[in-house]
């Protein structure tokens, strides 16, 4: 229960998934504590270290997680994994005097953090598979739909609307497959001790058992470790997480910042969708505001700067180690992951609600399109035996007085300028004309690659699983 006479994190209530904020919970994070610490009694119970009833008292108490009890200890001792050690050693009567027998406490943490990543690592993927999954037929049903292009915020040429869509849904697939790649390689530190020379386990069990030893705790875990550390893990390894997260934050950000240009009045083709009581605006009644989307560059805009934190970590981390990225990290971790699961939640719930205004499209394509249409216009010309200098200047002079109508608040006139230009029908035909004018399908092979694009996430040869 949320007590809210004190501050709350929103990542508490507001943002992400409630299987994300489990995962990064703390009784979440006890747990896994705890089921390392089974891990280790079982396998030096293998070695004659550790009785078979201890290991087991330890086993039948994993998950009595009693936060409060721990914190009390914490507040006596300042320590708060051993404030988890002494409250699980109060509940095994058998086996409380053996728990982190030859272990630092980065043994314990590191393994849990790494096995918190992986799950939610897997939750970022699923959200990743998702939306591509959305993404995929959208590309396909609209390969061949033209709409206006916009280089520099300006109307530049057609394109379709499957091929802009397909854009996005590469970069997304590029961030699924670098954080597929990032959780195969996965690794959690293992159990070498204060200075990652595990000499405290070499004088429990002789030299000669180590890497069995390790291997043993490996298997039990699932889990598998770096070769070689210091006291932590390589903070490297976050850094790399943190920064891929923060890419797959980059593409929703475009995504929803185009959206945003695209959904305003004065292009209106796409918007997000808007509840029956959703309330836009507090002052404005009639304001259609894109929170969706402004949400998702709001918290992405967060997310890219968490990588700088985590390069920090990496490079500072002095010697053996220091303790000062561990306060950091207990925000840095959960929050990226928390605000990448939002993002994703957002993303989804809106390409599911999508709207799209053909309307729209017809119509900035009827403004627009016209100019795009000259250069089509000035080859026929040109082939037809027309000076290209002068043609090209004729219909600057032409687009020119067409900007100008348009800005007066006028229909775009430079088609029926062109049409009746004598000139021009010294070479072509008024029909032709009009014809080489219609931009529509002025777009190149837009709509075969975002076909192929669509099928190729389709038939699974992304291999999306």
């Amino acid at each position: 229960m949320n007590d809210y006479e004190f501050y709350q994190s929103p990542y508490s209530w507001r943002y992400a998934s409630p299987e994300m904020r489990t995962i990064w919970s703390e009784v979440r994070k006890r747990r896994l504590w705890r089921r390392i610490w089974v891990a280790l009694a079982e396998v030096q119970s293998e070695f004659g270290l550790v009785r078979d009833d201890q290991a087991a008292d330890l086993r039948a108490h994993m998950d009595d997680v009693d936060v409060e009890r721990a914190l009390v200890i914490e507040a006596q001792i300042q320590h708060d994994l051993m404030a988890e050690v002494k409250t699980f050693a109060e509940q095994c009567p058998r086996g409380g005097g053996i728990i982190h027998l030859g272990a630092t406490s980065v043994d314990v943490q590191d393994n849990a953090v790494a096995l918190q990543l992986r799950d939610a690592l897997d939750l970022i993927l699923a959200g990743c598979r998702t939306l591509l999954g959305i993404l995929s037929p959208m590309i396909r049903d609209h390969a061949a739909t033209p709409v206006m292009a916009y280089t520099h915020l300006q109307p530049a040429e057609p394109t379709t609307l499957g091929y802009r869509l397909a854009q996005y849904a590469q970069d997304l697939l590029a961030d699924w497959e670098n954080l597929r790649r990032l959780r195969k390689e996965l690794r959690g530190k293992g159990f070498k001790g204060a200075v990652g020379a595990s000499a405290s386990y070499a004088e429990l069990l002789e030299a000669e058992n180590l890497e069995r030893f390790e291997a043993l705790l490996s298997q039990k875990l699932d889990l598998s470790f770096y070769p070689v550390t210091t006291q932590t893990y390589p903070r490297k390894q976050e850094y790399e997480i943190v920064s891929a997260l923060a890419g797959l934050g980059a593409s929703l950000h475009k995504f929803a910042f185009d959206l945003r240009i695209l959904q305003s009045p004065a292009i209106g083709e796409l918007a997000e969708p808007f509840g029956r009581e959703q309330v836009g605006s507090s002052a404005m009644p009639f304001k259609r505001n894109p929170i969706r989307s402004e949400k998702i560059d709001s918290l992405a805009r967060m997310l890219a700067q968490f990588p700088r934190l985590a390069w920090d970590n990496a490079a500072h981390s002095l010697l053996e180690r220091t303790l000062d990225d561990s306060a950091n990290r207990r925000a840095m971790l959960p929050e990226s992951f928390l605000i990448a699961d939002e993002l994703l939640r957002i993303a989804i719930d809106l390409l599911k609600g999508l709207r799209i205004d053909q309307r729209a499209i017809s119509r900035n394509l009827t403004l627009y399109g016209p100019f795009a249409a000259t250069e089509k216009l000035l080859m026929a010309l040109g082939k037809a035996g027309a000076d290209r200098q002068e043609m090209h200047e004729r219909l600057r002079m032409h687009t020119l007085a067409a900007w100008g109508a348009i800005r007066n608040g006028g229909p775009n006139p430079l088609v029926d300028r062109i049409a009746t230009d004598d000139v021009f029908l010294g070479y072509l035909s008024a029909e032709q004309l009009r014809s080489s004018m219609d931009a529509s399908a002025y777009v190149g092979d837009a709509p075969r690659r975002a076909r192929r694009f669509a099928q190729l996430i389709l038939d699974g040869t992304c291999d999306l699983t």
